[in-house]
């Protein structure tokens, strides 16, 4: 659930950033998004180990 919160919170930091012309506050955004990404692909990998070794 997190994966979800963190890509949300990415995009709308993004999106700030953009209107406010804070590039910072953009690339922040940036990296959020991405470790949502990471986190659900995480979680993806520990479901399928998960379902093969039962």
């Amino acid at each position: 659930m997190g994966e979800i919160i963190d890509k949300a919170k990415g995009r709308v930091k993004q999106a700030a950033g953009k209107l406010t012309g804070n590039k910072k506050l953009e690339r922040e955004g940036e990296r959020d998004e991405l470790k949502g990404k990471v986190e659900g692909v995480v979680e993806d990998v520990k479901h399928e180990l998960k379902d093969k070794l039962e």
